[in-house]
């Protein structure tokens, strides 16, 4: 099992994305019928407290990482995937801070189809100069 504890040893946006790609392909069957299950949680008033209080755990950047701020709304990514089984007989794992971190919606889809190119690149401050073609 993997758990935000762990993941904050790791430094960089790229080595936690490594640690939490799941490498599915796009059209895997996730929820299927029971899809209704997994929304119903997400539209939950326990799960907008716990969203808000990971968002702010995570003081608003892509996995925790300063200097990645999420623009737009932003996931809350379950580090360890939830079930139909949780969800209908409930489990602590759903709402356990040691299972949730707040993620882009590219590094959302990083973690669960993309590759090494998707990884979101660091945004490079400019100076004045810096593109200057003879230095």
């Amino acid at each position: 099992m993997k758990c935000y504890s762990e993941l904050m040893l790791l430094p960089t946006l790229e080595e936690r994305i490594r640690y939490l790609q799941r490498c599915q392909k796009l059209g895997d069957r996730t929820f299927g019928g029971d899809r209704y299950l997994n929304q119903a949680f997400y539209h939950s008033y326990e799960w907008k407290q716990v969203r808000h209080s990971i968002i702010v755990r995570d003081n608003g950047c892509d996995l925790a990482v300063d200097g990645y701020p999420v623009g737009g709304r932003g996931y809350i990514h379950h580090i360890n995937p939830i079930t139909v089984d949780q969800l209908t007989h409930g489990n602590d794992a759903l709402f356990d801070p040691e299972n949730l971190i707040l993620c882009s919606h590219k590094t959302h889809n990083t973690i669960h189809y993309g590759n090494e190119n998707s990884i979101p690149k660091p945004i490079i401050e400019r100076r004045p100069g810096d593109t200057c073609p003879w230095r």
